[in-house]
């Protein structure tokens, strides 16, 4: 169980969608618990989910229509994969008509979502799209079972994925994470053959060992986007049922020693620094450079980083 004071300040009235998730997610509260019910009913109203709301445009989406994915990260791309994380779903009618024009303005070449405007699909957001999607409640639209089949299609052999071409990597997490939030029953086999080696590619690697040591890896950021650290490798592999293998111990460590005394965790960073190849990339194109963005102020306590660590240590038993 969480310390009684950090789940107190989860379960806050401030934020119901953190109240939400707390009690159906840390306190195993049923869908049609009566206190799950109240903070549902309040989620669009209150707080983060309100303020995402109010900011849509008269198409559905935000910072204008003429780019879903620019400016990073103030667009509608970015402001969905954040409310799919809230709580609420598709059965509000704002957020199902931003949903519809999401998909419509990513469709995939062969009917799912996350494709660019000629329909050719990128890992992270064939990944992030359907994860999302699947949140929002579209988990049985045939485009996410066809954008879940061209993640397979698209996997290593040898397990993982390769985004942008730079080869196999911890940081093309997002593909996992969208089987990770699909139901389970509804696997085929090659899902789970899938799942199964991009699994071992993350954790023959202790969810950190790739290279030189990445500094921004071990920085807890939200929102995610599609940056990774360990706490996004911890959430994944224990949401795929990894919680006993021993190789998560040192992601696990490091998640116990940044604990707060108080039984918090702060946000370290919006979202982790743009360094090497890409810190170049944007030197020389300045107008391509993200603004960040986030929903919490960094160095301070975060619910959401929190109720993401204790969902992990959840998992784990601990």
């Amino acid at each position: 169980m969480p310390s009684r004071r950090a789940l107190d300040w989860l379960l806050g009235a401030d934020q119901p969608s953190i109240r939400y998730r707390a009690l159906t997610e840390l306190l195993d509260r049923p869908l049609d618990d009566p206190e799950v019910c109240a903070a549902a009913e309040r989620i669009p109203t209150v707080g983060w989910v309100a303020e995402l709301l109010v900011d849509r445009g008269p198409e559905g989406l935000w910072a204008g229509p003429e780019d879903a994915y620019r400016p990073k990260y103030t667009s509608t791309y970015w402001k969905l994969l954040a409310l799919s994380d809230l709580g609420i779903t598709r059965s509000h009618p704002l957020v199902r008509r931003s949903c519809e024009a999401w998909m419509r303005r990513f469709a995939l070449s062969g009917g799912g979502v996350g494709g660019s405007s000629r329909g050719t699909g990128h890992h992270c957001v064939v990944g992030n799209m359907t994860r999302a999607l699947i949140r929002f409640g579209y988990g049985e639209d045939p485009r996410i079972r066809k954008s879940l089949e061209w993640l397979v299609t698209t996997a290593s052999p040898k397990g993982g994925w390769s985004c942008m071409g730079t080869g196999r990597n911890l940081d093309s997490w997002e593909g996992l994470s969208a089987f990770a939030t699909y139901p389970r029953a509804r696997w085929s086999p090659s899902m789970q053959a899938c799942v199964e080696r991009g699994a071992e590619f993350f954790l023959e690697r202790e969810l950190h060992r790739q290279g030189a040591r990445y500094p921004p890896w071990y920085r807890f950021h939200y929102p995610v986007h599609y940056y990774y650290d360990l706490l996004v490798g911890l959430d994944l592999l224990t949401a795929l049922g990894y919680g006993e293998d021993r190789r998560l111990g040192f992601a696990l460590d490091v998640l116990r020693r940044k604990r707060r005394a108080d039984g918090r965790w702060n946000l370290d960073a919006v979202h982790p620094d743009v360094v090497g190849p890409i810190a170049r990339w944007f030197e020389a194109h300045p107008s391509q450079r993200p603004t960040p963005w986030g929903l919490e102020a960094p160095g301070r306590p975060s619910k959401m980083v929190t109720l993401t660590a204790l969902s992990v240590l959840a998992r784990v038993g601990s």
